[in-house]
């Protein structure tokens, strides 16, 4: 299924990712793929299973998130949510 969700705040964080044009992140939203991995940071989960959060995320072509690695956004996303975890 394509992402339909409104990205605005993230795609801008996320077009500065590498491209990545296969294997398992193969058109899937970067914008997704970040703001799982900073609902992660945020608590500081320690047990993650990448493979299956990425396998559960939508896919997206769509503007600058096009191609954009989703591993590398959820790392992004995740090291935000720790920063962030933080200041709570």
């Amino acid at each position: 299924m394509a992402c339909k969700k409104e990205h605005s705040h993230t795609d801008t964080i996320v077009e500065e990712l590498p491209i990545d044009q296969g294997g398992v992140g193969r058109h899937k939203c970067a914008s997704c793929a970040y703001e799982a991995g900073y609902k992660y940071g945020l608590l500081r989960a320690e047990n993650i299973n990448l493979e299956s959060i990425l396998d559960n995320i939508e896919e997206s072509q769509k503007g600058q998130r096009r191609h954009r690695s989703p591993h590398a956004a959820y790392s992004l996303g995740y090291y935000h949510g720790v920063l962030d975890s933080y200041q709570s």
